[in-house]
């Protein structure tokens, strides 16, 4: 009987904090339409993880995906966005455009396109979302171009990679 207690008061607690352990990472798609000449990315991000930083950044009082949030929330949203998030297609930096967001349960999907990109033989990626809180974050970045898939795990230390596509 002791030793049942005494096992319940050990691996209890460790199985627990095995449970509570909080994982930092994101999930990026990019995908290039050649017979629209655009990348569509859609970044998915835990919408505390992102409220945080926002909150940290610009204001204590920004809620996301609440009845409280606010027109201010989502342009501070974009504006972070656009910031952490760049894309390099054979050499030359694109500009992004924030098309929106939406929510799912406990994720935020957000929307981003680049138009007039010509098919292109290697694209950079930086992705330094969320790495103020944590230094533990790993952004992962699918890339497709036609029937290829590539994929980069980005971190504090490696915020950026490029993919060939020749």
């Amino acid at each position: 009987m002791k030793i049942k207690v005494l096992l319940l008061v050990v691996i209890l607690p460790c199985l627990m904090a095995a449970g509570m352990h909080k994982f930092y990472v994101s999930t990026t798609k990019v995908e290039y339409k050649e017979d629209e000449k655009s990348l569509q990315i859609i970044t998915k991000l835990f919408i505390d993880d992102i409220e945080d930083v926002l909150q940290e950044r610009y204001s204590p009082s920004i809620s996301l995906a609440t009845k409280k949030e606010t027109k201010v929330a989502e342009d501070f949203l974009k504006k972070y966005i656009l910031q952490k998030f760049k894309v390099v297609v054979d050499g030359k930096e694109i500009p992004l455009t924030y098309i929106g967001r939406e929510y799912e349960i406990d994720v935020v999907k957000i929307y981003l396109e680049a138009s007039k990109v010509k098919n292109f033989d290697a694209i950079e990626i930086e992705n330094k979302i969320l790495f103020e809180i944590s230094p533990d974050q790993q952004n992962i970045v699918h890339v497709k171009r036609g029937t290829t898939k590539k994929s980069l795990i980005l971190d504090n230390d490696n915020p950026k990679g490029l993919l060939n596509f020749d």
